[in-house]
């Protein structure tokens, strides 16, 4: 049940991703982009967790998660951590801050730390 768990979160990861680069390629929506970019870094640390069989629906006790057993043992670097709580960040602005934009630039970045970090995910869980 549990490899179960992980591949069906690894999939929703790559599907967001996808539909980030979709957004992000098609200029429709850099905002969105961001958006779909961060929920594939989400469900990438939701197959983590079940993974180690702990589990969380917030948002803020997944990075918590991430950063006190992934990040702070050392399992990944730093960055991914950082990186993490920055994507969350802007995809928060995006979503909820008034009158704020995500330019290109802010999408590219976001969809290439997206990318990167899901692909780490991948090769720790050997997928």
């Amino acid at each position: 049940m549990k490899e179960l768990l992980i591949k069906y979160r690894m999939e929703r990861a790559e599907e967001s991703l996808a539909e980030a680069e979709l957004l992000y390629n098609e200029g429709k929506s850099y905002r969105g982009a961001v958006n779909r970019a961060y929920y594939a870094m989400f469900y990438s640390v939701l197959a983590l967790l079940a993974k180690q069989g702990k589990g969380t629906s917030k948002h803020s006790g997944a990075m918590a998660l991430f950063d006190l057993n992934f990040i702070k043992p050392g399992i990944f670097p730093k960055e991914m951590g950082k990186a993490l709580h920055r994507i969350f960040d802007l995809r928060q602005m995006g979503d909820y801050r008034d009158l704020f934009q995500i330019d290109q630039k802010k999408a590219e970045s976001a969809l290439k730390t997206s990318r990167e970090f899901v692909e780490k995910v991948k090769e720790y869980l050997k997928l």
